[in-house]
C-alpha cells in the first residue's frame, strides 16, 4: 500500500488566512516573501520550504500538524468542486481529533512533500498534544531552506539521524550529523538543515510546540 497523501498544504494554509481575515500581501510581508510565492503556495503550483511552512503558520497562528488534520472544514475549501471532496480530504475529514496509532505502518504514513528535497512522515499523533512525530527524509542537496537562511520558530526539537548525513547549523555553530546521532535545541535558536551528501539524510524528529 503506497504512503497516504496529507491534504493540499496551500488549501490549508488559504483556508488559515481567510479565517484571520488576512489579505495575501499582508501574508506575505509578514513571512518575508513575495506574494507571488503565497500566491503558488495556496494554489499548490508550489510547495513551501520547511523554513517558509513555519513562518506561515507562526504568522497565521496556527500549528503545522494543523496541515496534516483535516477537519469538515477542509472539504468545504473553494479549491474542492462543490458537492466532492477530494479522496485524501475525504480519508481525513471524518473526525479532525482522531488519534493516529498506537500502531501506523509504512503504508499508512501520511506524507508531506515539501520544497528543496525535504519529506515529512506523520508518524503518530494523540488528540491534545502539540507535538509532531516525524520521519524526516533530506534527499540529496535538500535543505531546510531554499534560500540558505536560517529559521527560528516556537517550541523545542529532538533528533535522531538514522541513515546519511545531515548539517546542523545552529545559531553559530555548525554540526555534522552522522548515523547514531542525536540533536536538541530550543527551536527559538537560528537554525537549518542541510544534506550535502548524494544520499539521502533519514531521521526521526519529535517537534513540540508551546501552543
Amino acid at each position: 500500500m503506497p504512503p497516504t497523501t496529507a491534504p493540499p498544504v496551500g488549501a490549508r494554509i488559504r483556508q488559515a488566512r481567510l479565517a484571520r481575515g488576512t489579505s495575501l500581501r499582508a501574508l506575505a510581508r509578514e513571512v518575508g516573501v513575495s506574494a507571488s510565492l503565497v500566491s503558488q503556495i495556496e494554489t499548490g503550483k508550489s510547495q513551501p520550504s520547511v523554513s517558509t511552512l513555519y513562518a506561515i503558520t507562526m504568522a497565521l497562528g496556527i500549528s503545522v500538524e494543523s496541515l496534516f488534520d483535516a477537519g469538515e472544514s477542509a472539504a468545504a475549501s473553494p479549491l474542492a468542486a462543490p458537492g466532492t471532496v477530494p479522496h485524501a480530504l475525504a480519508v481525513f475529514a471524518a473526525d479532525p481529533g482522531r488519534r493516529i496509532g498506537p500502531l501506523v505502518t509504512p503504508g499508512e504514513r501520511e506524507v508531506l512533500e515539501l520544497d528543496s528535497g525535504v519529506v515529512w512522515e506523520r508518524l503518530g499523533h494523540i488528540p491534545g498534544t502539540h507535538v509532531d512525530f516525524l520521519l524526516v527524509t533530506y534527499r540529496p542537496g535538500g535543505s531546510s531552506s531554499g534560500s540558505g537562511g536560517l529559521m527560528r520558530h516556537s517550541g523545542t526539537e529532538y533528533g535522531h539521524l538514522n541513515s546519511g548525513e545531515l548539517i546542523l547549523t545552529l545559531g553559530f555553530d555548525e554540526y555534522t550529523l552522522r548515523p547514531g546521532d542525536a540533536v536538541c535545541f530550543e527551536s527559538t535558536t537560528p537554525h537549518r538543515y542541510r544534506n550535502d551528501g548524494d544520499v539521502p539524510a533519514i531521521g526521526t524528529w519529535f517537534v513540540f510546540s508551546d501552543t
